[in-house]
């Protein structure tokens, strides 16, 4: 109570945007981490990272020699989606689709389906692929089917991110439906510009959150 018998307003909690990925060689994860740094950066928003749960054996990644997890970064359930204000979703390509990582997520969240729960959130994608005709575009767009589902609203880049959508210089992942990496055999980090369009796309969702949040 406040002076007079005046209740004290209380502090209200940032919209927050989740950023929900999986990541086997780490690529996703820096995209995932720099898209943190762009929601983080508009006042009044704040980016939430979770991992979804890894479906292969410890045996078969090992293997692979996929680093291991992030522990610091905990695994999403489908009960804690609803509390997001806005999802950006990241994965690696498989043949031009979502990992099935990802996919066994989406496939998780049918009582949300059924209670439509996600209807009406912005959501949006990121991707990393292995070589430039891998998917950059086709993993993202087939993905578009999860969203409509569940009712809620696409949010892509465009060419907002400007001129930098344009240069032809050097190698960049990333298109008009959300941020992007290329990975090649697995070795290649992500450049500077691929991040700073992470981090572009992060604030750009954090924007239209913040606008609806407001609304």
């Amino acid at each position: 109570m406040g002076k007079g018998g005046g209740c004290v307003p209380s502090k209200k909690k940032p919209p927050p945007v989740f950023i929900v990925f999986y990541s086997m060689y780490g690529h996703v994860e820096g995209l995932a981490r720099r898209l943190k740094k762009g929601v983080d950066g508009v006042e009044g928003v704040e980016g939430v990272l979770y991992r979804v749960p890894e479906t292969l054996p410890i045996e078969v990644l090992n293997q692979m020699k996929a680093p291991p997890k992030d522990e610091t970064i905990p695994e999403i359930t489908p009960a804690e989606l609803p509390a997001a204000d806005g999802v950006l979703f990241g994965f690696p390509t498989r043949y031009g689709s979502m990992a099935a990582q990802m996919k066994a997520f989406f496939d998780s969240t049918g009582q949300l389906w059924k209670e439509q729960k996600l209807a009406g959130k912005p959501a949006g994608f990121f991707v990393s692929t292995g070589t430039q005709g891998g998917g950059q575009e086709t993993t993202a767009w087939t993905a578009i089917t999860q969203l409509a589902h569940h009712g809620m609203l696409y949010v892509p880049i465009g060419y907002t991110f400007g001129p930098g959508m344009f240069k032809m210089n050097s190698i960049r992942g990333g298109s008009p439906y959300g941020a992007g990496v290329f990975a090649g055999d697995g070795t290649r980090e992500p450049s500077e510009t691929e991040l700073a369009l992470a981090e572009f796309q992060g604030k750009y969702m954090a924007v239209i959150v913040k606008r609806l949040a407001q609304s």
